[in-house]
Protein backbone atom coordinates (compact mmCIF):
# COMPACT_ATOMS: atom_id res chain seq x y z
CA UNK A 1 0.00 0.00 0.00
CA UNK A 2 1.53 3.54 -0.93
CA UNK A 3 1.11 5.84 1.60
CA UNK A 4 1.39 9.96 1.00
CA UNK A 5 1.29 10.86 4.60
CA UNK A 6 3.24 10.88 7.56
CA UNK A 7 2.53 7.87 9.26
CA UNK A 8 2.99 9.55 12.95
CA UNK A 9 1.74 11.87 15.12
CA UNK A 10 1.05 15.91 14.12
CA UNK A 11 2.12 16.64 17.85
CA UNK A 12 5.55 15.48 16.97
CA UNK A 13 6.55 18.11 14.32
CA UNK A 14 6.79 21.12 16.43
CA UNK A 15 9.04 19.92 19.19
CA UNK A 16 12.25 18.16 20.17
CA UNK A 17 12.42 15.68 22.31
CA UNK A 18 14.63 15.11 25.54
CA UNK A 19 17.71 12.79 25.73
CA UNK A 20 17.97 11.53 29.77
CA UNK A 21 20.52 9.42 30.41
CA UNK A 22 19.32 5.95 31.64
CA UNK A 23 19.65 4.86 34.77
CA UNK A 24 23.29 3.30 35.63
CA UNK A 25 23.34 3.17 39.17
CA UNK A 26 21.41 2.20 42.51
CA UNK A 27 19.28 4.87 43.74
CA UNK A 28 17.29 5.61 47.04
CA UNK A 29 14.35 8.18 47.38
CA UNK A 30 11.17 9.26 48.63
CA UNK A 31 9.19 8.77 45.78
CA UNK A 32 9.58 7.03 42.26
CA UNK A 33 7.54 7.55 39.12
CA UNK A 34 7.33 5.32 36.87
CA UNK A 35 6.12 6.84 33.25
CA UNK A 36 7.07 9.92 31.60
CA UNK A 37 3.78 10.83 29.90
CA UNK A 38 1.49 13.37 31.14
CA UNK A 39 0.36 11.41 34.28
CA UNK A 40 4.25 11.26 35.84
CA UNK A 41 5.30 14.18 35.28
CA UNK A 42 2.21 15.99 35.81
CA UNK A 43 2.63 14.33 39.31
CA UNK A 44 6.48 15.20 39.35
CA UNK A 45 5.12 18.84 39.07
CA UNK A 46 2.84 18.78 41.74
CA UNK A 47 5.41 16.94 43.76
CA UNK A 48 8.39 19.91 42.71
CA UNK A 49 8.20 22.18 45.48
CA UNK A 50 8.19 19.70 48.34
CA UNK A 51 10.84 18.40 50.24
CA UNK A 52 10.43 15.05 48.78
CA UNK A 53 13.68 13.83 46.90
CA UNK A 54 11.40 12.93 43.68
CA UNK A 55 12.83 10.17 40.56
CA UNK A 56 10.83 10.14 37.60
CA UNK A 57 11.92 7.04 35.03
CA UNK A 58 10.64 6.26 31.42
CA UNK A 59 11.06 2.84 29.40
CA UNK A 60 11.44 4.86 25.92
CA UNK A 61 11.72 8.64 25.97
CA UNK A 62 9.20 11.27 27.99
CA UNK A 63 6.11 12.72 26.67
CA UNK A 64 6.11 9.76 23.34
CA UNK A 65 3.82 6.87 24.09
CA UNK A 66 0.34 7.61 24.01
CA UNK A 67 0.26 11.17 25.29
CA UNK A 68 2.05 12.01 22.07
CA UNK A 69 -0.99 10.63 19.90
CA UNK A 70 -3.94 12.09 22.17
CA UNK A 71 -6.08 14.56 20.13
CA UNK A 72 -5.29 16.88 22.84
CA UNK A 73 -8.59 18.41 24.42
CA UNK A 74 -9.76 19.30 27.89
CA UNK A 75 -13.30 18.60 27.85
CA UNK A 76 -16.27 18.00 30.70
CA UNK A 77 -18.21 17.12 27.92
CA UNK A 78 -17.63 13.24 27.66
CA UNK A 79 -19.72 11.61 25.37
CA UNK A 80 -22.81 10.72 27.69
CA UNK A 81 -20.76 9.50 30.53
CA UNK A 82 -23.03 11.52 33.31
CA UNK A 83 -25.76 9.35 32.34
CA UNK A 84 -23.61 6.48 32.67
CA UNK A 85 -21.84 6.81 35.94
CA UNK A 86 -25.76 7.88 37.22
CA UNK A 87 -26.87 4.08 36.17
CA UNK A 88 -23.92 2.53 37.45
CA UNK A 89 -23.53 4.49 40.42
CA UNK A 90 -25.64 7.57 41.76
CA UNK A 91 -26.48 11.43 40.71
CA UNK A 92 -24.07 11.91 43.54
CA UNK A 93 -20.83 10.31 41.79
CA UNK A 94 -21.93 11.83 38.58
CA UNK A 95 -21.88 15.42 39.95
CA UNK A 96 -18.69 14.80 41.32
CA UNK A 97 -17.01 13.36 38.36
CA UNK A 98 -18.19 16.16 36.28
CA UNK A 99 -16.27 18.38 38.86
CA UNK A 100 -13.17 16.66 39.10
CA UNK A 101 -13.11 17.23 35.28
CA UNK A 102 -13.86 21.47 35.43
CA UNK A 103 -11.18 21.11 38.48
CA UNK A 104 -8.65 19.33 36.37
CA UNK A 105 -9.20 22.12 32.78
CA UNK A 106 -8.79 24.81 35.68
CA UNK A 107 -5.41 23.11 37.39
CA UNK A 108 -4.14 22.62 33.58
CA UNK A 109 -5.23 26.59 33.05
CA UNK A 110 -3.89 28.20 36.37
CA UNK A 111 -0.40 26.42 35.32
CA UNK A 112 -0.34 27.48 32.06
CA UNK A 113 -0.57 30.66 33.22
CA UNK A 114 1.49 30.77 36.14
CA UNK A 115 4.50 29.53 34.41
CA UNK A 116 4.02 30.91 30.99
CA UNK A 117 3.89 27.94 29.05
CA UNK A 118 3.20 28.33 25.29
CA UNK A 119 1.63 24.99 24.45
CA UNK A 120 -1.24 26.56 22.58
CA UNK A 121 -3.98 26.47 25.16
CA UNK A 122 -7.43 28.12 24.87
CA UNK A 123 -10.75 28.12 25.08
CA UNK A 124 -13.64 26.72 22.78
CA UNK A 125 -16.87 25.47 22.65
CA UNK A 126 -17.60 21.48 22.89
CA UNK A 127 -20.00 19.52 21.22
CA UNK A 128 -21.83 15.99 21.63
CA UNK A 129 -24.05 14.84 18.56
CA UNK A 130 -25.69 12.19 16.98
CA UNK A 131 -26.97 11.00 13.26
CA UNK A 132 -29.01 8.26 14.96
CA UNK A 133 -33.09 9.19 16.06
CA UNK A 134 -32.27 6.44 18.83
CA UNK A 135 -29.86 8.08 20.32
CA UNK A 136 -31.37 11.28 20.85
CA UNK A 137 -32.87 10.39 24.44
CA UNK A 138 -29.38 9.84 26.03
CA UNK A 139 -28.17 13.05 24.93
CA UNK A 140 -31.37 14.93 26.03
CA UNK A 141 -30.93 13.21 29.61
CA UNK A 142 -27.01 13.61 29.38
CA UNK A 143 -28.13 17.38 29.22
CA UNK A 144 -30.82 17.35 31.72
CA UNK A 145 -27.86 16.23 34.22
CA UNK A 146 -25.71 18.55 33.66
CA UNK A 147 -28.32 21.23 33.37
CA UNK A 148 -29.02 20.13 36.85
CA UNK A 149 -25.70 20.73 37.90
CA UNK A 150 -25.67 23.90 36.91
CA UNK A 151 -23.51 23.99 33.66
CA UNK A 152 -25.19 26.08 30.93
CA UNK A 153 -25.71 23.79 27.97
CA UNK A 154 -27.90 24.70 24.43
CA UNK A 155 -28.81 22.56 21.68
CA UNK A 156 -28.88 22.65 18.54
CA UNK A 157 -29.18 20.71 15.25
CA UNK A 158 -26.33 21.60 13.18
CA UNK A 159 -22.79 21.15 14.10
CA UNK A 160 -19.67 23.60 12.62
CA UNK A 161 -18.40 20.25 10.69
CA UNK A 162 -19.20 18.71 7.80
CA UNK A 163 -20.57 15.28 9.44
CA UNK A 164 -24.68 14.81 9.71
CA UNK A 165 -26.28 15.64 12.87
CA UNK A 166 -29.72 15.33 13.56
CA UNK A 167 -29.44 16.50 17.72
CA UNK A 168 -26.76 17.99 19.44
CA UNK A 169 -25.71 19.74 22.95
CA UNK A 170 -22.89 21.99 23.56
CA UNK A 171 -21.09 24.13 26.35
CA UNK A 172 -18.43 26.97 26.03
CA UNK A 173 -16.49 26.68 28.44
CA UNK A 174 -13.79 23.85 27.60
CA UNK A 175 -10.48 23.82 26.08
CA UNK A 176 -7.74 22.73 23.89
CA UNK A 177 -3.96 22.68 23.55
CA UNK A 178 -0.90 21.06 22.51
CA UNK A 179 -0.03 18.15 24.92
CA UNK A 180 3.84 17.80 23.75
CA UNK A 181 4.33 21.36 24.60
CA UNK A 182 2.58 21.22 27.95
CA UNK A 183 4.45 18.35 29.00
CA UNK A 184 8.13 18.99 27.75
CA UNK A 185 7.18 22.64 29.38
CA UNK A 186 6.79 20.88 32.39
CA UNK A 187 9.75 18.88 32.14
CA UNK A 188 11.96 21.95 32.40
CA UNK A 189 10.33 23.23 34.95
CA UNK A 190 10.88 19.86 37.27
CA UNK A 191 14.36 18.77 36.04
CA UNK A 192 16.87 20.47 38.44
CA UNK A 193 14.75 19.57 41.12
CA UNK A 194 14.72 15.82 40.53
CA UNK A 195 16.39 12.61 39.13
CA UNK A 196 15.16 11.86 35.30
CA UNK A 197 15.54 9.07 33.40
CA UNK A 198 14.81 7.45 30.00
CA UNK A 199 15.16 4.36 28.60
CA UNK A 200 15.07 2.47 31.96
CA UNK A 201 12.35 0.10 32.24
CA UNK A 202 11.52 -1.59 35.81
CA UNK A 203 10.77 -4.98 35.68
CA UNK A 204 9.97 -6.06 39.08
CA UNK A 205 8.43 -4.26 42.13
CA UNK A 206 9.31 -6.13 45.65
CA UNK A 207 7.68 -4.47 49.29
CA UNK A 208 10.70 -4.35 51.85
CA UNK A 209 9.17 -3.57 55.00
CA UNK A 210 8.37 0.20 54.41
CA UNK A 211 9.91 0.66 51.71
CA UNK A 212 9.68 -0.94 47.66
CA UNK A 213 12.41 -1.88 45.77
CA UNK A 214 12.19 -1.58 42.25
CA UNK A 215 14.44 -3.33 39.88
CA UNK A 216 15.74 -2.56 36.52
CA UNK A 217 18.15 -5.64 34.47
CA UNK A 218 21.17 -3.78 36.01
CA UNK A 219 19.84 -1.79 39.38
CA UNK A 220 17.61 -0.82 41.38
CA UNK A 221 15.73 1.83 42.94
CA UNK A 222 14.72 2.29 46.99
CA UNK A 223 11.87 4.04 47.16
CA UNK A 224 8.73 4.94 50.03
CA UNK A 225 6.20 5.72 47.72
CA UNK A 226 5.91 4.65 44.02
CA UNK A 227 3.40 5.96 41.13
CA UNK A 228 2.19 3.48 38.75
CA UNK A 229 1.95 6.09 35.51
CA UNK A 230 2.07 3.75 33.19
CA UNK A 231 -0.60 2.99 30.58
CA UNK A 232 -1.00 -0.67 31.63
CA UNK A 233 0.70 -1.47 34.70
CA UNK A 234 1.86 -4.95 34.90
CA UNK A 235 4.09 -5.06 38.15
CA UNK A 236 1.40 -6.50 40.71
CA UNK A 237 -1.45 -8.45 40.51
CA UNK A 238 -1.07 -9.75 36.76
CA UNK A 239 -4.77 -10.42 36.87
CA UNK A 240 -5.76 -6.72 38.12
CA UNK A 241 -6.15 -4.76 34.82
CA UNK A 242 -7.39 -7.54 32.77
CA UNK A 243 -10.66 -7.71 34.73
CA UNK A 244 -10.71 -4.01 35.15
CA UNK A 245 -9.84 -2.48 31.78
CA UNK A 246 -9.83 -3.47 28.25
CA UNK A 247 -7.87 -1.79 25.71
CA UNK A 248 -9.49 0.44 22.52
CA UNK A 249 -7.94 1.37 19.78
CA UNK A 250 -8.55 4.58 17.59
CA UNK A 251 -7.64 6.12 13.76
CA UNK A 252 -6.47 9.73 13.79
CA UNK A 253 -5.89 11.75 11.11
CA UNK A 254 -4.41 15.47 10.78
CA UNK A 255 -5.48 17.94 7.46
CA UNK A 256 -4.46 21.32 6.88
CA UNK A 257 -7.02 23.31 6.39
CA UNK A 258 -8.04 27.41 5.62
CA UNK A 259 -10.47 27.90 7.99
CA UNK A 260 -9.46 27.20 11.81
CA UNK A 261 -12.58 26.80 13.98
CA UNK A 262 -12.97 27.49 17.99
CA UNK A 263 -14.64 24.28 18.47
CA UNK A 264 -14.56 20.79 20.03
CA UNK A 265 -17.26 17.53 18.16
CA UNK A 266 -17.73 13.93 19.59
CA UNK A 267 -20.09 11.45 19.21
CA UNK A 268 -22.20 10.57 21.67
CA UNK A 269 -21.65 6.64 21.16
CA UNK A 270 -18.53 4.53 19.93
CA UNK A 271 -17.80 3.90 16.77
CA UNK A 272 -16.49 7.32 17.83
CA UNK A 273 -16.01 10.33 15.74
CA UNK A 274 -14.20 13.48 17.83
CA UNK A 275 -13.07 16.71 15.94
CA UNK A 276 -11.18 19.79 17.15
CA UNK A 277 -8.69 22.31 15.50
CA UNK A 278 -5.38 23.10 15.93
CA UNK A 279 -3.41 26.29 14.81
CA UNK A 280 0.07 26.54 14.57
CA UNK A 281 1.96 28.24 11.60
CA UNK A 282 -0.97 26.67 9.28
CA UNK A 283 -4.53 25.44 10.26
CA UNK A 284 -5.07 21.63 10.64
CA UNK A 285 -8.39 19.64 11.55
CA UNK A 286 -7.94 16.80 13.93
CA UNK A 287 -10.22 14.02 13.28
CA UNK A 288 -10.24 10.44 15.25
CA UNK A 289 -12.28 7.68 13.70
CA UNK A 290 -13.39 3.49 13.56
CA UNK A 291 -12.53 3.07 17.61
CA UNK A 292 -13.17 -0.19 18.16
CA UNK A 293 -11.87 -2.82 20.87
CA UNK A 294 -7.98 -3.67 20.15
CA UNK A 295 -9.11 -7.54 20.54
CA UNK A 296 -11.61 -7.00 17.52
CA UNK A 297 -11.10 -5.79 14.09
CA UNK A 298 -7.28 -6.40 13.62
CA UNK A 299 -6.83 -5.84 9.89
CA UNK A 300 -4.93 -2.33 10.34
CA UNK A 301 -5.16 -1.55 6.61
CA UNK A 302 -9.07 -1.90 6.86
CA UNK A 303 -9.31 0.51 9.25
CA UNK A 304 -6.60 3.17 8.59
CA UNK A 305 -8.54 2.62 4.84
CA UNK A 306 -11.98 3.55 6.42
CA UNK A 307 -10.61 6.82 7.88
CA UNK A 308 -8.41 7.68 4.55
CA UNK A 309 -12.25 7.53 2.88
CA UNK A 310 -13.97 9.25 5.15
CA UNK A 311 -11.40 12.26 4.98
CA UNK A 312 -12.48 11.66 1.13
CA UNK A 313 -15.92 12.31 1.89
CA UNK A 314 -15.41 15.19 3.82
CA UNK A 315 -12.72 16.71 1.01
CA UNK A 316 -9.97 17.09 2.96
CA UNK A 317 -6.21 15.77 2.15
CA UNK A 318 -4.31 13.90 4.84
CA UNK A 319 -1.03 15.23 6.26
CA UNK A 320 -1.02 12.96 9.43
CA UNK A 321 -1.81 9.75 10.39
CA UNK A 322 -1.17 7.69 12.88
CA UNK A 323 -3.23 5.08 15.95
CA UNK A 324 -3.65 5.31 19.24
CA UNK A 325 -4.95 3.21 22.15
CA UNK A 326 -6.86 3.99 25.26
CA UNK A 327 -7.38 1.94 28.09
CA UNK A 328 -11.10 1.68 29.12
CA UNK A 329 -12.96 0.62 32.26
CA UNK A 330 -15.67 -1.30 32.70
CA UNK A 331 -17.57 1.55 34.81
CA UNK A 332 -15.90 4.29 33.09
CA UNK A 333 -14.48 5.46 35.80
CA UNK A 334 -10.57 5.86 35.78
CA UNK A 335 -8.40 3.83 38.47
CA UNK A 336 -6.43 6.82 40.41
CA UNK A 337 -5.02 6.07 44.38
CA UNK A 338 -3.59 3.60 46.40
CA UNK A 339 -3.41 -0.24 45.32
CA UNK A 340 -1.04 -0.90 48.80
CA UNK A 341 -0.11 1.27 51.00
CA UNK A 342 2.37 3.79 49.31
CA UNK A 343 1.97 2.63 45.95
CA UNK A 344 -0.07 4.38 43.77
CA UNK A 345 -2.05 3.48 40.57
CA UNK A 346 -3.15 5.90 37.80
CA UNK A 347 -4.85 4.93 34.31
CA UNK A 348 -7.96 3.75 33.09
CA UNK A 349 -8.99 7.42 31.43
CA UNK A 350 -11.67 6.23 29.00
CA UNK A 351 -10.26 8.54 26.15
CA UNK A 352 -10.47 11.29 28.79
CA UNK A 353 -6.33 11.42 29.41
CA UNK A 354 -5.76 15.04 29.42
CA UNK A 355 -7.96 15.65 32.30
CA UNK A 356 -7.75 12.35 34.23
CA UNK A 357 -4.16 12.47 34.37
CA UNK A 358 -4.59 16.01 35.39
CA UNK A 359 -6.42 15.22 38.28
CA UNK A 360 -4.77 12.12 39.23
CA UNK A 361 -1.34 14.20 39.98
CA UNK A 362 -3.74 16.15 42.33
CA UNK A 363 -4.90 12.90 44.25
CA UNK A 364 -1.55 11.34 44.46
CA UNK A 365 0.31 14.46 45.28
CA UNK A 366 -2.59 14.60 48.39
CA UNK A 367 -2.38 11.35 49.40
CA UNK A 368 1.91 10.97 50.04
CA UNK A 369 1.39 14.52 51.61
CA UNK A 370 -1.06 12.37 53.91
CA UNK A 371 -4.30 14.41 52.40
CA UNK A 372 -7.46 13.20 51.52
CA UNK A 373 -9.07 15.19 48.45
CA UNK A 374 -13.01 14.71 47.47
CA UNK A 375 -12.50 12.78 44.87
CA UNK A 376 -10.36 9.49 46.47
CA UNK A 377 -13.27 7.12 47.01
CA UNK A 378 -15.39 8.01 43.45
CA UNK A 379 -11.66 6.58 41.83
CA UNK A 380 -10.55 3.99 43.93
CA UNK A 381 -8.73 1.56 42.22
CA UNK A 382 -9.82 -0.94 44.59
CA UNK A 383 -13.57 -0.06 44.34
CA UNK A 384 -16.81 -2.13 44.00
CA UNK A 385 -17.90 -1.69 40.55
CA UNK A 386 -21.02 -0.73 39.63
CA UNK A 387 -24.03 -2.26 38.09
CA UNK A 388 -22.56 -2.47 34.40
CA UNK A 389 -19.37 -4.05 35.07
CA UNK A 390 -19.78 -7.84 35.02
CA UNK A 391 -22.18 -7.52 32.14
CA UNK A 392 -19.11 -5.77 30.57
CA UNK A 393 -16.30 -7.83 31.70
CA UNK A 394 -18.07 -11.01 30.30
CA UNK A 395 -19.31 -9.32 27.24
CA UNK A 396 -15.27 -8.34 26.72
CA UNK A 397 -13.89 -11.66 28.14
CA UNK A 398 -16.04 -13.90 25.50
CA UNK A 399 -14.79 -10.94 22.59
CA UNK A 400 -11.32 -11.32 23.68
CA UNK A 401 -11.41 -15.06 23.93
CA UNK A 402 -12.49 -15.44 20.06
CA UNK A 403 -9.58 -12.33 19.08
CA UNK A 404 -7.23 -14.78 20.83
CA UNK A 405 -8.20 -17.79 19.16
CA UNK A 406 -8.72 -16.68 15.74
CA UNK A 407 -5.27 -15.17 15.70
CA UNK A 408 -4.01 -18.60 17.57
CA UNK A 409 -5.61 -20.49 14.58
CA UNK A 410 -4.02 -18.12 11.55
CA UNK A 411 -0.84 -16.64 12.11
CA UNK A 412 -1.41 -14.86 8.60
CA UNK A 413 -3.89 -13.04 7.92
CA UNK A 414 -4.83 -12.06 4.17
CA UNK A 415 -4.18 -8.48 4.25
CA UNK A 416 -0.42 -8.91 5.08
CA UNK A 417 2.24 -7.52 2.67
CA UNK A 418 3.85 -9.79 0.50
CA UNK A 419 7.20 -8.56 2.07
CA UNK A 420 5.83 -10.16 5.41
CA UNK A 421 6.80 -14.17 5.58
CA UNK A 422 6.06 -16.57 8.59
CA UNK A 423 8.40 -19.64 9.33
CA UNK A 424 8.71 -21.97 12.17
CA UNK A 425 12.51 -22.23 13.71
CA UNK A 426 13.13 -24.37 16.57
CA UNK A 427 9.11 -24.93 17.52
CA UNK A 428 8.46 -21.39 17.54
CA UNK A 429 7.01 -19.16 15.27
CA UNK A 430 8.99 -16.60 13.59
CA UNK A 431 8.12 -13.60 11.47
CA UNK A 432 10.29 -12.08 8.74
CA UNK A 433 9.84 -8.36 7.08
CA UNK A 434 11.92 -7.77 4.18
CA UNK A 435 12.32 -3.91 2.90
CA UNK A 436 16.04 -4.21 1.98
CA UNK A 437 16.80 -5.00 5.10
CA UNK A 438 15.41 -8.56 6.82
CA UNK A 439 13.53 -8.01 10.44
CA UNK A 440 13.13 -11.17 12.20
CA UNK A 441 10.81 -11.56 15.19
CA UNK A 442 9.09 -13.70 17.19
CA UNK A 443 5.08 -13.28 16.53
CA UNK A 444 3.93 -13.86 20.81
CA UNK A 445 3.61 -11.32 22.73
CA UNK A 446 5.64 -12.07 25.63
CA UNK A 447 3.41 -10.43 28.23
CA UNK A 448 0.56 -13.17 28.46
CA UNK A 449 1.16 -15.03 24.80
CA UNK A 450 -1.02 -13.28 22.52
CA UNK A 451 -0.43 -13.53 18.65
CA UNK A 452 0.84 -10.16 17.48
CA UNK A 453 -1.03 -8.27 14.89
CA UNK A 454 1.02 -6.90 12.21
CA UNK A 455 0.35 -3.00 11.28
CA UNK A 456 1.59 -2.20 7.81
CA UNK A 457 1.01 1.93 7.92
CA UNK A 458 2.77 2.49 11.13
CA UNK A 459 5.25 -0.85 10.83
CA UNK A 460 4.90 -2.06 14.40
CA UNK A 461 3.70 -5.54 15.70
CA UNK A 462 0.58 -4.62 17.84
CA UNK A 463 -0.48 -6.70 20.54
CA UNK A 464 -4.64 -7.22 20.37
CA UNK A 465 -4.98 -7.97 24.19
CA UNK A 466 -3.30 -5.90 26.11
CA UNK A 467 -1.88 -3.27 23.64
CA UNK A 468 2.12 -3.73 23.97
CA UNK A 469 3.54 -2.70 20.90
CA UNK A 470 7.00 -3.87 19.13
CA UNK A 471 9.11 -2.31 16.29
CA UNK A 472 10.27 -3.78 13.34
CA UNK A 473 13.43 -5.21 14.56
CA UNK A 474 10.92 -6.53 17.94
CA UNK A 475 12.09 -3.65 20.61
CA UNK A 476 9.92 -3.17 22.83
CA UNK A 477 8.15 0.47 22.36
CA UNK A 478 5.32 0.16 24.65
CA UNK A 479 4.20 -2.16 27.35
CA UNK A 480 2.64 -3.91 29.39
CA UNK A 481 5.15 -6.37 27.86
CA UNK A 482 8.65 -6.43 29.57
CA UNK A 483 10.34 -7.73 26.79
CA UNK A 484 11.49 -7.34 23.31
CA UNK A 485 10.75 -10.14 20.25
CA UNK A 486 13.72 -9.87 18.18
CA UNK A 487 14.42 -13.16 16.99
CA UNK A 488 17.62 -14.60 18.42
CA UNK A 489 19.74 -16.60 16.00
CA UNK A 490 20.61 -20.08 17.53
CA UNK A 491 22.71 -22.94 15.99
CA UNK A 492 21.06 -26.16 14.74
Amino acid sequence: MVMYVENKSIWLQEVKPFHFENLKKDLEVDVLIIGGGITGVSCAYQLKDTSLKVCLVERNQIGLGVTSKTTGKLNYLQETIYTTIEENYSYEEAALYLKSQRYAIKMVKDIVQKEKIDCNFEKVSSYVFTDKEQEIQAIRKEKSILSSLGQTVETSKDIPFPLKSIYAIHVKDTAIFHPLKYVYSLVNLVKENMSIYENTEIYKIKSEKSFYICNTKENQIKAKYVILACHYPFFLFPYFMPIKTYPEKSYVLASKIDEYKKNTLITSTVPTKSVRYYKEKEHYLIYLSNSHPSCNNVDSIHNFASIMMEAKKMNVSISYLWSNEDLITFDHLPLIGAIKENLFLATGYNTWGMTNATIASYIIKNAILGKKTEYDILFDPLRKNGKAKMKAYTGNMLKNAKGYIENKVKVSKPWYPSQLTFKTIHGKKVAIYEDGKKHMVYTKCPHMGCELIFNEIEKTWDCPCHASRFDLDGNCIKGPSLYNISYKQVKD
